[in-house]
């Protein structure tokens, strides 16, 4: 891997931690109250943009998640901000959040397989 692309798993890496920070506390957003987990940050090439992915940790109904991200949307703004200031960025990238759906696909999948074992015995 090049040099840069170490310099952008280490930028991923601090960003995600510093919005689990603000998502335990630091954004004051009712909507999101939810328990929320960072799963992963892509940096975009030339820090143009950051996609924040986040799984939900819990039993909330889609309109929760919904309001959730529409909560996360309202406040990328904060978070592009508080990112410059505490990582030192010269760019500001745009933050984009999306819902991580690895952890509900797999289960999916893992269910998939076992019915078709189930059927092969």
């Amino acid at each position: 891997m090049t040099i840069g692309g170490h310099r952008s798993e280490r930028i991923a890496e601090e960003i995600r931690n510093e919005v689990s920070l603000m998502l335990a506390g630091e954004l004051k957003d009712p909507r999101l109250a939810l328990p929320m987990i960072v799963s992963e940050v892509r940096v975009a090439p030339g820090m143009r943009a950051v996609h924040i992915f986040i799984s939900f940790d819990g039993d909330e109904t889609p309109a929760e998640r919904t309001a959730a991200l529409a909560g996360l949307k309202a406040a990328a703004g904060f978070v592009r901000h508080e990112l410059v200031e505490r990582l030192r960025l010269r760019r500001a990238p745009e933050v984009i959040f999306i819902v991580d759906r690895a952890e509900v696909q797999g289960l999916r999948v893992d269910q998939l397989l076992r019915d078709v074992r189930k059927e092969e015995e």
